[in-house]
Order: structure tokens, then sequence, then C-alpha cells
């Protein structure tokens, strides 16, 4: 009996990641095959093939982006962007969604950007109790005249869905820094502190240990 559980549990161990990761898989390629919807009926390669192969989506997608990309990168480009945005700014309803998913994509997509560049360790929600977070920027506009302090923009996710999560300003002195990358971080806190990151560990501070 102990055999055929420890069979059981070894193979979901094997099938259960395989299976995520080919859904994953499946979910992203088939919503990207539906750029193909963009090409003439005569282009699709459905019918130049004459049978159905996923992926070429995800092809003409970076392709799209790699066009986009050129493009925009030209002054040329940058000046149809700006007048882009100045278009989509007038109007009211468009504009506030827009700004607002612009300036959360330019933080995260730029590369001067430093957004999720530094795991911290902090007590959150309560002192005694540590988290991870990330270290989003320091905070700006009216928030920081009432910071007089050396303040950090901190993102704490929740645990195992990353994308929800709870945005915190701390002093820089009440966050510890991780000598570990984002991705290592964000498959501790994804995996409920099993996936464990591997790596030189600095011996801890002496108000940790006390």
């Amino acid at each position: 009996m102990n055999a055929l559980r420890k069979w059981l549990f070894a193979g979901l161990l094997t099938i259960v990641p395989l299976a995520i990761t080919v859904w994953v898989l499946d979910w992203i390629i088939g919503i990207l095959d539906q750029t193909l919807l963009i090409l003439p009926a005569a282009w699709q390669p459905d019918r130049l093939l004459g049978f159905h192969l996923p992926g070429f989506g995800v092809l003409l997608a970076l392709l799209i982006l790699l066009v986009v990309g050129a493009i925009t990168s030209n002054f040329v480009g940058k000046k149809l962007v700006k007048w882009g945005d100045a278009v989509l700014g007038r109007i009211p309803v468009v504009r506030s969604i827009y700004s607002s998913v612009k300036q959360v994509s330019d933080t995260l997509f730029s590369e001067s950007g430093n957004a999720f560049r530094t795991a911290v360790l902090i007590q959150w929600p309560r002192e005694g109790v540590w988290s991870i977070g990330f270290v989003t920027g320091s905070p700006g506009g009216d928030v920081a005249t009432y910071l007089r302090e050396d303040f950090l923009s901190v993102y704490v996710p929740t645990t195992p869905n990353p994308t929800g999560g709870y945005f915190v300003m701390l002093r820089r002195s009440d966050c510890i820094e991780l000598d570990m990358s984002v991705d290592e971080a964000l498959k501790y806190i994804v995996s409920m502190g099993v996936v464990v990151p591997v790596g030189p560990t600095r011996p801890a501070p002496s108000s940790l240990t006390a």
C-alpha cells in the first residue's frame, strides 16, 4: 500500500507540472493564433497547408512587434507615437485608461526602468512577520511632500498568485535588499516557499538573529 501511494505521488509530481505547462502554452498559442485573422483568407496558413498547424500566430505576433518596434524607434515613429498619445489623451474615457496602462507598461518594459529590479525583505503585514516585496521606485507627487525621510515604493505580491498584492511605502532602512534575482524571488513566492533559491547566502544582520 505504501508503495502504491509513493508511486501515485511520484506520478503526480511528474505529470502535474507538465500538464499545467502544456495547458498554459496551448492557451497562449491559441490566443496568439487569433492574430492570423487579420490576414486575407487566401493567406491563411490553414488554407495554404491544407491542415491546421498551431503556432503561426506566435510568429506573426513576433513579426508585428518587431515591425512596430522598428518603426517607433526612429525619429518619425517617435513623432507619430507622441501625436497618437496626444489624440488619445483628449478623449475623456479613453484618456484615463490609456494613460494608466501606458505608464505601467513604460515602467515595466522600459530598458531604463527600475520596476521589479530588486527583491527586498520587509516586515509585512505586521512587525515580526516577514514578506518578500519588489521595489518599484520612490514615492512621488504630493505623497513625497509628506514623507520627508528616505522611503521606497514596494509591491508585496500575494501567494500563489503574484498578480494581486499590496502597494506600500516603507523607509529604506526597513527594507533589506536580497541577494536573489526577481525571477528567483517570484518562484519562491509562487511556490509558497517550496522552491528555495539556490545561491550564496550572506550572514544575517544582528537585528534578525537577536
